[in-house]
């Protein structure tokens, strides 16, 4: 099981530390509906990464992924492409930045977030996972590695919960703290957004960069060994 952890481990973190839900979760809870929008976005989260982390963990399980020497060829290759595309996504993140002195335009649907129901918080949550280019390949990159680690099916099961328990942190910790923060809740929760915010373009480039020399270096280990 450790060595399925150790594997996705870097993808789940990319997850969690996605700066756009943990943005749309805290506006979400300070609205009116705070409460109810915020625990159906958490719970929408947890749903579409259980999904999309179950699917692609059982497709590859079921095709051998791992054998008596190391993983299937078939996963380096895939996490040799996943690597070209995370370097690729961050050099357009990087490019797409706002430059010095300018904000990024605001979404729609954050300009509309306050009139959003628990249904339409959970529909968010769902395609920010999914129809999100690097929320989705940062969580079948990390399923792909679990696949293809030498992990029993037990330590699979273990690994995928804990990746989906980890990816979303960006969802139970802003609402952690608004249940359990009280007055300050509020200070806390904005001075997150503001920072996040401020530094989206910079931890995503980052980050997407870190994940894309690692998976191609250790596909390129993997399929010359």
């Amino acid at each position: 099981m450790g060595d399925a952890i150790g594997q996705m481990l870097t993808s789940a973190v990319g997850i969690a530390i996605s700066p756009l839900p943990l943005i749309a979760v805290i506006l979400m809870l300070a609205t009116p509906k705070g409460r109810p929008n915020g625990l159906a976005f958490t719970a929408g989260w947890i749903v579409a990464v259980a999904a999309v982390v179950t699917v692609v963990v059982l497709a590859g399980s079921g095709t051998d992924a791992a054998g008596d020497d190391g993983p299937a060829t078939w996963t380096l290759w895939l996490k040799l492409a996943l690597g070209v595309l995370f370097l690729l996504l961050g050099a357009k993140q990087w490019k797409d930045r706002p430059r010095e002195g300018h904000e990024s335009a605001t979404p729609g649907w954050m300009k509309a977030i306050d009139t959003f129901t628990p249904a339409k918080a959970a529909g968010l949550a769902v395609a920010l996972v999914v129809a999100n280019p690097k929320n989705l390949v940062l969580a079948v990159g990390g399923a792909v590695s679990i696949a293809g680690s030498t992990a029993t099916a037990g330590g699979k099961a273990a690994a995928a919960a804990l990746m989906v328990l980890i990816a979303t942190l960006c969802a139970l910790l802003p609402l952690g703290v608004y249940l359990a923060g009280g007055t300050r809740s509020a200070q806390v929760l904005g001075d997150w957004k503001a920072w996040m915010a401020r530094h989206n373009s910079a931890i995503m480039t980052t980050l997407l960069l870190v994940l894309g020399v690692k998976y191609i270096g250790d596909a390129l280990s993997g399929l010359t060994s």
